[in-house]
């Protein structure tokens, strides 16, 4: 989206728009099978609709098409509130809090979701990027000698030009920009989580891999980037036949929830495998090689409607089950008349055909991508004093200056 002729001014969502689309044909520039899953999502979004009906109940098609999530990596608290400040700018405020560390395929950091809150902006353009920050202090991980030296490394490079930031600041506050002054604000946004092809430190590098590819991604460059960029699909059972059938090769299994005869609840996901990627490195004899590097994957996602604290009971009882699928119905009833009845999942004002859709994202399922696209991780999980505990919500919010919003508390106010 870019600003037309005779608009003297860029409103917030519009400006999420342009940040949205900018990212978008930049990480399709980055990796060239981002294309081929964003064409195959917008086949299947359309099959899906001239063969359902309703298949609206969940978003226009044009939104749906359009809706995309972004996943970024930072290293400090510090580079997290500088996120926070700019993405502020395009109506994104922090959702959520995700501990990856506790997932059944534990990855060493903790994280939060920036994404429009209202209703309407949600509407207008729901962009949201998964953040993720290394947690840094957690021994399980580093030792107290890497520690230091990961936060030395960390604390010497800057992810923001401090212009930029200072720019997000006022035009959050404003709501707004000028139409002649977006275009330049949301290029260099957009810049700001391009890949670098600076050379990468490789003994660095490597010694990280040995504690978490995650790890090595995050602190063992000097830069942040889109890690991944994912289209909604309608039927994502569809789109992994399809991608399949293209040649390009997917991950085992889609994350989430089973596929049912019911109501899609919560959020499926899958991607096609991390592909090799040229970067430079340098040796420890100063002199630069090349190689490649798999730490970027092409997600693509199913949203159904959000589940209550009963229904996220009911979802973790019955994803704890060998196989899901085969006891699915002796958790959830197969209609949106039930599950409301139930208070199960969320309808606007109790109509059980006005699903109010999952905006959010499942622990267990980001790190089960993560850990999909790896060649290896390592786990270290022997040493637990508790030192870790501070990253909890709370810890984050107070780290960032921000109040992180509940989901629960955002979809309850939806529904009434």
């Amino acid at each position: 989206m870019t600003p037309q002729k005779g608009h003297d001014r860029l409103v917030t969502w519009q400006l999420r728009a342009c940040f949205a689309a900018g990212l978008s044909a930049m990480y399709a520039a980055e990796v060239p099978a981002y294309s081929t899953l964003v064409e195959v999502s917008s086949e299947v979004n359309t099959d899906y609709v001239t063969r359902r009906p309703g298949a609206r109940r969940l978003g226009s098609l044009q939104r749906v098409t359009a809706e995309r999530h972004g996943a970024i990596r930072v290293g400090t608290p510090a580079e997290l509130a500088a996120v926070a400040d700019l993405f502020a700018a395009f109506g994104m405020l922090p959702v959520g809090y995700y501990d990856l560390r506790s997932a059944a395929s534990p990855v060493p950091v903790v994280s939060t979701a920036f994404r429009p809150i209202d209703a309407n902006e949600l509407a207008r353009n729901p962009f949201r990027v998964f953040t993720s920050m290394l947690a840094t202090e957690d021994p399980r991980y580093f030792d107290a000698g890497l520690r230091t030296r990961v936060q030395a490394f960390l604390a010497r490079r800057q992810l923001f030009d401090p212009a930029l930031l200072a720019q997000a600041r006022l035009i959050a506050a404003d709501g707004g920009c000028d139409a002649d002054a977006a275009p330049a604000f949301v290029a260099a946004a957009v810049a700001a989580f391009a890949l670098s092809r600076e050379p990468i430190e490789k003994s660095w590098y490597d010694e990280l891999s040995r504690v978490s590819a995650v790890a090595a991604d995050i602190a063992g460059v000097g830069s942040t980037h889109i890690n991944h960029l994912t289209p909604r699909v309608l039927d994502i059972d569809d789109l992994y036949r399809r991608m399949s059938e293209r040649g390009i090769t997917m991950i085992d299994a889609i994350q989430g929830p089973p596929r049912t005869d019911g109501p899609d609840v919560l959020l499926r996901q899958t991607s096609f495998r991390a592909l090799a990627e040229p970067r430079r490195f340098r040796l420890t004899d100063d002199s630069i090689a090349e190689g490649t590097l798999r730490v970027r994957f092409g997600e693509v996602e199913a949203r159904g409607v959000a589940l209550t604290p009963k229904g996220r009971e009911r979802y973790d009882a019955a994803m704890s089950a060998t196989d899901p699928a085969s006891v699915w119905s002796e958790y959830f009833p197969s209609t949106d008349e039930q599950l409301a009845a139930e208070g199960l999942a969320y309808y606007r004002g109790g109509d059980p055909s006005a699903p109010i859709v999952y905006e959010d994202f499942l622990p267990a399922s980001a790190a089960g991508i993560f850990r999909s696209n790896l060649d290896r991780d390592t786990v270290t999980t022997e040493q637990d004093d508790g030192s870790d505990s501070r990253y909890d919500a709370e810890w984050l919010a107070g780290a960032i200056g921000r109040h992180i919003y509940d989901p629960y508390a955002l979809y309850e106010e939806a529904s009434a």
